[in-house]
């Protein structure tokens, strides 16, 4: 079997793969396929004559190549064969995963494909595909086949039938970098996100600050008669958004948080727990807690303190539980 040198060093350079590594997995796959024949000599080994392309084999004993099987040319064929393209496949992969994990934390563009799996949404990003599984999808948005989609980059990783890349919908990371896509002050730094609470499909809470004198850090993210935000809520298919100040002062901080609730009065209970008191007018009492109590529960994620929500009124049974 004569295997062309040439064609193989074009296919080396073309996928960025060593051409002497190349014959050497080429060696090594005929030599353990012929060892698996009924009638191999165990001691042989296959060589790839590097001037002339001929592939023998060879026992350490003698120098003269052994008599080929039968078959041999067309065996070495298919081996030869299998074998570049396996290499071909590993480099490209490796392109795949190093150019994709370059980007693990930022957002990806893609069109959604039809899966073979319907629990999974797979994306074309166009050199390779990523997947959605079902915990990282959003309950209330609709995946259709060829809809354009933007996505959080979780993780990428070699798998066992190619590069593996995970997507979310539900990462609220995809919240703030969908600002940073936005928002020219958060990408350039002048304008930061702080912290970032979601419960995907229904409401974030996010919470910023600034760095340079006379910038509303609120006002950035806004936009223009609401066009900033407005496009980020448009892309999350509806999803409430509330932006507040960030603050070093955890009672303003978490005052901030319960927006849109008026807060008269926050009380740190205990700094090392992180506990608060927080009172509201009695007719904030319900918006402060919010609808099934989310309202206070992203407030307590954002800030990461535990919070207790009161009316200025006489206490009720209504009053919310300490939340965190």
């Amino acid at each position: 079997m004569i295997v062309d040198l040439g064609a193989l060093q074009t296919l080396s350079i073309a996928n960025a793969i060593s051409f002497d590594r190349l014959i050497v997995e080429i060696e090594t796959a005929v030599t353990q396929g012929y060892l698996e024949s009924l009638e191999a000599n165990q001691q042989a080994r296959a060589k790839l004559n590097r001037e002339s392309g001929q592939i023998s084999l060879f026992t350490n004993e003698s120098e003269e190549p052994l008599e080929e099987p039968a078959d041999f040319n067309r065996f070495v064929t298919g081996i030869v064969r299998r074998t570049v393209k396996l290499k071909i496949r590993e480099m490209n992969d490796l392109k795949i995963v190093g150019e994709f994990t370059a980007v693990v934390g930022d957002v990806v563009h893609g069109v959604i494909q039809q899966g073979r799996d319907a629990r999974v949404v797979f994306v074309n990003l166009g050199s390779a595909e990523g997947r959605i599984p079902q915990q990282e999808q959003v309950p209330t948005e609709k995946y259709e086949h060829g809809d354009r989609i933007k996505a959080f980059v979780v993780e990428v990783k070699q798998g066992p039938k190619g590069p593996d890349i995970l997507l979310s919908r539900t990462h609220p990371g995809l919240v703030k970098k969908l600002f940073s896509l936005e928002v020219p002050e958060v990408l350039s730094g002048v304008v930061e996100i702080m912290g970032v609470a979601r419960e995907a499909g229904a409401r974030t809470k996010i919470s910023v600050r600034t760095h340079r004198a006379g910038v509303n850090p609120k006002g950035s993210l806004i936009g223009p008669m609401g066009s900033r935000v407005q496009s980020v809520m448009n892309e999350l298919q509806g999803e409430k958004i509330d932006i507040v100040d960030w603050s070093e002062d955890p009672a303003e901080y978490v005052g901030n948080a319960l927006a849109p609730a008026r807060v008269s009065k926050v009380e740190v209970v205990n700094i090392d727990t992180r506990s608060a008191k927080v009172v509201v007018p009695d007719y904030q009492l319900s918006l402060a807690i919010g609808k099934d109590g989310q309202n206070a529960r992203l407030a307590a994620r954002l800030t990461g303190w535990r919070i207790d929500i009161h009316s200025d009124g006489a206490p009720t049974a209504g009053e919310a539980p300490e939340v965190s």
